[in-house]
C-alpha cells in the first residue's frame, strides 16, 4: 500500500480510478485487499488462495504453504493472513478468473471466493477455464481472457 499511496500523489495517476489485479501470488494479494482497502474502483483475482486452511490440502505443491505459514496443526498462526477472515470487509467489485485444471491454486478457491462476494451482495463475475490450469494458454481461451478483463476494468474505471 505504500507504493500505492506513492502513486496516487503521481500527476499521472487518477487516484479515484485505481484497479489492482494479479495472479497466483499475485492473486493472492488482490484477494487480501479486499478485506484490507477500498482504495481501488475494481479487483481481478487470478487464480488466487482464498482460504489457507482449504488449499493446504488440496494443493500439488504443499512445500509453497508450509515454507510460507507452516503446517496448520502445529502453526497456530497458519490462517492469520487469509483473505477468508476478513471477507465481512469485502466490498470492491472483483472479477475471480480460474481454471479447471489448476493444480497449484485449485479451482475451489476462486469458487469459494466467488460465492462470498455473491452472497455479500459485491458486484462480481466469475470466469472458468475448464481447460486451463494455472495460466491462460490456449489462443481463444487468451482472447476471451483479456476481452473480459478489460471490458471488466473499462466498466469500473469510466470517469
Amino acid at each position: 500500500m505504500a507504493g500505492v499511496s506513492w502513486l496516487e500523489r503521481q500527476p499521472y495517476v487518477k487516484a479515484d480510478r485505481m484497479a489492482a489485479a494479479g495472479a497466483s501470488f499475485g492473486g493472492y494479494m488482490v484477494n487480501w485487499f479486499l478485506g484490507q482497502t477500498d482504495r481501488f474502483r475494481c479487483l481481478v483475482s487470478h487464480c488466487g488462495v482464498y482460504n489457507f486452511v482449504n488449499m493446504y490440502g488440496a494443493t500439488d505443491e504443499l512445500w509453497f504453504d508450509e515454507w510460507d505459514h507452516g503446517i496448520p496443526w502445529v502453526n497456530p498462526d497458519f490462517e492469520r493472513w487469509s483473505p477468508h477472515r476478513l471477507a465481512g470487509r469485502f466490498q470492491t467489485p472483483t472479477l475471480v478468473i480460474h481454471g479447471e485444471l489448476d493444480f497449484r491454486i485449485p479451482v475451489t478457491e476462486g469458487m469459494n471466493l466467488f460465492a462470498t462476494l455473491q452472497r455479500r451482495g459485491v458486484p462480481s463475475k466469475f470466469l472458468y477455464f475448464p481447460d486451463e490450469g494455472h495460466w491462460v494458454n490456449k489462443p481463444r481461451n487468451s482472447e476471451f481472457w483479456h476481452q473480459t478483463v478489460f471490458a471488466w476494468l473499462a466498466e469500473y474505471l469510466q470517469p
